[in-house]
Parts: structure tokens; C-alpha cells; sequence
């Protein structure tokens, strides 16, 4: 319930050109002190939203398209049409400026830079196959690569990869594996209810686990031992995920 209040809060004020704790809270049909105990409380909100001298909300990005203030949260931010016209160095040098500016460190001894150019790679194989299945309506999509948020000082959100349809979010979880690990199916899942309050009521957030040393795999997995399912896929079937749930190979 509480996930849901702050949904509607942080969708409220994303929607306004300010407004004050005490309209959200009459608009909302909800207790003032929760709208301020939320507002004021939660590290999330903090930097979702920001509050200007007159006491008026704002929300630092917009929920809708394009979603003007996302780069703020991004190492890389853009259309679709305009990250598959940019050579390699050209996107990893926007990368790298991008991750900086959101205070993702760039240590390099793990192999992250490569960990990015393979997820590029991965999203070049895919666009590829949807504008063969679909045309370039996918252009106008957006992308980013490396969400954070950080949800507390110990807590961070993170998301390898966003595809922005027209409504929907789809929260990409890359790993170089070949077999499926339930953790990992877990940690996929778990930023969801955090990209649904970023995001709005108009999205739906779907996260899709994929093996990027797999080939032809294509399933639903369970999430921990609840009855909801997740995606996961090798990246030559990612194009099967996005068919899922629209539904354009029918």
C-alpha cells in the first residue's frame, strides 16, 4: 500500500508544474502527515522530487514521453533511432561522461567496460530484429543504459538497461552466464516496484533476466517462491520477450 502512495504522489507532482504537500494530499484524499511523512522520509522520493522556496513540488523527470530528466539518472539516455546511429566509441565516451555525472564508478578491473560494450552489443542484435518484425515505430522508443538510483545510503537501484515503448518499461538484467540462478532471477525482479513509482501509472515495468553466453532459451521462471514469473531469455531470443507482451509476431 505504501508503494502505491507513493506512486500516486510522485505521479501527482510529476504531472504539475509545482504544487503544494497539502493540494497532494487533497487531490489524493489523503492524510496530510502521511503526504509529509513520505515527501520528507523517504530517500527514494528525495531524489525523485525536489521542493523550490515557496514549498512546491517538482519531479526531476517527466512521466511521459520523452521523459525529459531521465539522463539525470542514466550514464546513457536517448531515442532508439539515435543510440543505433552512433559508432561505438562515440556511445562509450557518453557512457563514461554519463556514469560520471551520476556517480557510477568507473573501476575497470572487473571488466565493466566490456560488461557495457556486450550490452550494446546485445541491444544492436535486438533492434535489429524488431525493425525487421516491425518497422521503425521501435525508433522512436527510448533506451538508457545504467539506472541508478539510490534508494538509501546503503540501498542502490540499479538496471543494466531500460527499453522505453510507449507504455511499458522493460528493466534489462544482463549476465554473461548460460543457466539460470534464482538470486539472479530475484535481483531482476526486485527494482521493479521502485521503476513503477519513476515511472508512473501510465507504464508497466517488466523485467527480463537475459544469459548472454546462452543460446536459444526462451522461458518463464518463478520468482522466489511466489507465484509470479519472470522472463529470461539469451539475447538471440530477447526479440521473444518483447513479442510477449506486444505482441507483434502474431
Amino acid at each position: 500500500m505504501m508503494m502505491q502512495t507513493d506512486r500516486e504522489i510522485c505521479a501527482l507532482i510529476c504531472r504539475s508544474n509545482g504544487i503544494k504537500a497539502k493540494d497532494i494530499a487533497r487531490i489524493l484524499d489523503i492524510d496530510r502527515q502521511e503526504v509529509n511523512h513520505i515527501l520528507y522520509s523517504s530517500p527514494l522520493m528525495k531524489e525523485l522530487c525536489w521542493q523550490d522556496r515557496d514549498y512546491k513540488w517538482h519531479g526531476i523527470m517527466k512521466q511521459a514521453s520523452p521523459h525529459v530528466g531521465l539522463q539525470e539518472y542514466a550514464g546513457y539516455y536517448d531515442t532508439v533511432g539515435n543510440f543505433l546511429e552512433m559508432t561505438e566509441e562515440v556511445w562509450l565516451d557518453q557512457m563514461k561522461a554519463g556514469c560520471i555525472n551520476i556517480g557510477r564508478n568507473l573501476n575497470d578491473t572487473r571488466g565493466l567496460f566490456h560488461s557495457f560494450l556486450d550490452c550494446r552489443e546485445q541491444m544492436l542484435l535486438l533492434f535489429s530484429d524488431l525493425q525487421e518484425m516491425m518497422g521503425e515505430r521501435c525508433l522512436n522508443w527510448e533506451i538508457a543504459f545504467e539506472l541508478r538510483l539510490k534508494q538509501s545510503r546503503h540501498v542502490r537501484i540499479y538496471a543494466d538497461v531500460l527499453v522505453i515503448t510507449e507504455d511499458r518499461v522493460f528493466s534489462l538484467e544482463f549476465k554473461m552466464k548460460n543457466e539460470v540462478n534464482p538470486d539472479e532471477v530475484l535481483q531482476a525482479a526486485k527494482y521493479c516496484p521502485y521503476l513503477e513509482i519513476m515511472f508512473g501509472p501510465n507504464y508497466e515495468v517488466i523485467p527480463v533476466l537475459i544469459l548472454t553466453s546462452a543460446r536459444e532459451i526462451f522461458k518463464f521462471v518463478p520468482i522466489g517462491q511466489t507465484d509470479a514469473v519472470l522472463p529470461v531469455c539469451s539475447g538471440d531470443m530477447l526479440f521473444n520477450a518483447f513479442d510477449e507482451y506486444l505482441g507483434f509476431l502474431k
